[in-house]
């Protein structure tokens, strides 16, 4: 059983090492992969093959850490998907900058024979950041005491036991020697301590707060004081920042908190077109949680808000009866609370394709090794089925890919790698083979090409985006359908427009349509034609274009690369 493990976890690393790199996001793709790989491997390495493959994989990682920043290095070790139970990982990781050392020690989960054995070959700069760690075993502490690292922490404060109260305690050699007695009534604390002691500076200032507190104020004073004459005004200044309500059964406000309430009672929260959230959720009687709501009437209400209340219901009976909850100011950093939403959706989403990616990649090496033969002989039926479910694997996680960079690209998550393309070229290349395949369907395009200026995409990036495009659209052609496509410069910026097909111009909303190709020899996606325009509008936006619909026609806009300046020609005499 260990064998076989051993053999299905070496064929995925070797599998990650025969990819190369290529772009930045390719080198993040494999750094974070070889993470995820060489965190779960074990110490012992038994076979020569797996010692070469070992060593590549490291020497890899390396090469790839040198083209990633430390900061996102560290964000990807800090993940919380990833695990980091190998200590030969967490001894090469402890050598690199200081935020990727941290994040690794902090990572890292080990056996305490791993800790016994990994401890000494830290670097002594390295060894400190375990001085945070609370999960350490006895044993792991000892050690990390006979190397030194004994700062674990603020030390748990000394028990005062000679003192039965919290007065303030001065050190013998501040005090006067004279006996307690003869001290006069007035003596101050100031006239006992000595002035070059920390308890003495204290004792200072506040010897000098109680001053100004027996002085009238005065703006140019540079004594401290506490605001706390200045409380009440402040109170009665801020503005309302949350109030309680309860509404009726129709979802108008009929109480609310005092100070407040002639200024809201009487409201509908679902009878306004800012507030279609809210209408939608009263409607159906859900609760409202975290919703923007948008008041309008006195000063004092005015502006942006979040809603949050739950239903009432009688009881007996358990007829509704209104809502009751709070309503809060909208902070000042957020600019829209659906956007957050969204942000969190897609965290959520990509979390759920992280739980995904790994049982698929399992079924995908396991159906390698069979594919491959690499246990023994297999039939050659059993090595056509391995090799298609190592295809639809291969499938799925390319889907899981496209669902996770819609995510992303839609919540601002994602930025677009620049660079500079030709469109033009990619066009009549795609299109020219897009004709081939649609030969035997008696459908054709008619293309027209003006001249235009380059975007700022990288060519895999731009050819990625034309091919989901003109692959939905072709995959969409009944027989004998002729369209036409026009790429051309409108206002300064690139524009590709595609006069859809019968079956797609039928749909009332073409970027949320689930319909699939009508013919197998090309794919819009596994996730229908409306995914995947819905991918390309996304990937238009975040470079500050767009795809949108007008009529039968989809028209993809894209800025063009900013050139620069030229210089300046040399002036004739």
């Amino acid at each position: 059983m260990n064998t076989q493990t051993a053999m299905h976890f070496d064929d995925r690393l070797a599998t990650v090492l025969r990819h190369r790199a290529a772009g930045e996001r390719a080198a993040r793709t494999q750094f974070r992969q070889l993470l995820d790989l060489l965190g779960n491997k074990p110490s012992n390495v038994a076979r020569n093959k797996e010692e070469s493959l070992m060593a590549a994989a490291w020497l890899r990682l390396g090469a790839l850490g040198e083209g990633i920043s430390a900061t996102e290095r560290a964000a990807m070790i800090s993940d919380p998907s990833l695990r980091v139970r190998n200590a030969e990982l967490v001894a090469h990781l402890a050598e690199d900058e200081p935020e990727v050392a941290a994040a690794a020690l902090t990572k890292a989960s080990l056996i305490d024979d791993d800790w016994e054995a990994l401890i000494p070959r830290l670097p002594i700069r390295a060894r400190g950041f375990l001085r945070l760690r609370r999960d350490l075993s006895h044993s792991t502490i000892n050690i990390l005491e006979r190397l030194g690292i004994q700062d674990r922490g603020l030390p748990v404060p000394a028990r005062q036991e000679d003192q039965s109260d919290s007065t303030l305690t001065v050190p013998k050699a501040a005090k006067i020697p004279q006996a307690a007695n003869d001290q006069p009534d007035n003596l101050e604390l100031t006239d006992i301590v000595e002035e070059d002691t920390a308890i003495g500076a204290l004792v200072k200032r506040i010897e000098a707060f109680r001053m100004a507190r027996a002085l009238p104020p005065s703006p140019s004073a540079d004594a401290p004081h506490l605001p706390l004459s200045e409380l009440a005004a402040e109170v009665e200044k801020s503005p309302l920042s949350g109030f309680a309500f309860s509404t009726d059964m129709r979802g108008r406000i009929d109480w609310a908190s005092d100070g407040v309430a002639p200024a809201v009672i009487g409201l509908n929260l679902g009878h306004s077109p800012d507030n279609p959230h809210v209408y939608e959720a009263i409607r159906f009687r859900q609760p409202l949680r975290g919703l923007p709501l948008v008041l309008e009437g006195a000063p004092i209400i005015e502006g942006d808000w979040i809603v949050d209340a739950s239903p009432r219901f009688t009881q007996p009976g358990g007829r509704f009866f209104g809502y009751a909850g709070m309503i809060r100011r909208m902070p000042t950093n957020v600019k829209s609370l659906h956007g957050l939403r969204q942000s969190s959706e897609a965290d959520r989403l990509r979390q759920l394709l992280h739980e995904l990616r790994t049982p698929v990649n399992a079924i995908q090496g396991f159906s390698e090794v069979i594919q491959q033969q690499l246990f023994g002989p297999a039939p050659h039926e059993y090595r056509a089925l391995a090799a298609s479910i190592a295809g639809d694997s291969a499938r799925m996680l390319a889907g899981f890919d496209e669902l996770d960079r819609l995510a992303r690209l839609e919540t601002g998550a994602l930025e677009i790698e620049p660079g500079e393309t030709n469109f033009a070229t990619i066009v009549i290349e795609q299109v020219g083979q897009l004709q081939e395949v649609l030969k035997p369907r008696t459908a054709s395009y008619e293309l027209g090409v003006a001249p235009v200026p380059a975007i700022p995409l990288t060519v895999v990036d731009a050819e990625a985006m034309a091919w989901r495009l003109l692959a939905t659209i072709t995959g969409a052609i009944g027989a004998g359908e002729h369209l036409q496509i026009e790429l051309e410069d409108s206002d300064g910026n690139l524009q590709l427009s595609c006069e859809m097909p019968m079956s797609l111009a039928a749909k009332d909303d073409i970027f949320n349509s689930s319909s699939k190709p009508t013919s197998g020899s090309l794919s819009a996606g596994m996730f229908g034609s409306g995914f995947s325009l819905r991918l390309v509008r996304a990937e238009a936006r975040a470079i500050g274009g767009d795809l949108r619909r007008v009529d039968d026609w989809l028209l993809l806009t894209i800025p063009p690369l900013t050139a620069a300046e030229a210089a300046p020609s040399q002036s004739h005499a």
